[in-house]
């Protein structure tokens, strides 16, 4: 596996670990629709969540959140409506962007970043 994909997955596990500590119920991860992929679709009591897992190396050329372009978000929208869709889902959504840099330990610091971005708007 490139090193560049070994690190996004590694950057995703650590996410769902982090995101149970903090009490979300992960329902899936990796859940695609057409073109996109949701890394984590979760639960934080009554509002469902997507969540975008941006992991980087370092951040000199910018933040890991930085690097959701429109096009995708649009992607991300569409793919949680056909969720919503499939699992009858009619209460609350939010999207949220894990920005998960690694450190000089070869671990990895996480900044949940809620309501990340809103579709549509």
């Amino acid at each position: 596996m490139a090193k560049h994909l070994e690190t996004g997955k590694l950057g995703e596990e650590f996410t769902v670990a982090h995101l149970q500590q903090l009490g979300f119920e992960i329902l899936e991860t990796n859940w695609r629709h057409r073109r996109c992929e949701v890394d984590i679709i979760a639960k934080d009591g009554n509002v469902l969540v997507f969540i975008e897992v941006k992991t980087r190396s370092y951040d000199f050329f910018g933040r890991p959140e930085e690097f959701i372009s429109p096009a995708q978000q649009v992607r991300l929208a569409q793919a949680a409506a056909a969720f919503m869709e499939k699992t009858g889902h009619e209460w609350a959504v939010r999207f949220d962007v894990a920005s998960v840099l690694k450190n000089k330990e070869g671990g990895f610091n996480i900044e949940l970043i809620q309501d990340a971005f809103f579709p549509g708007l």
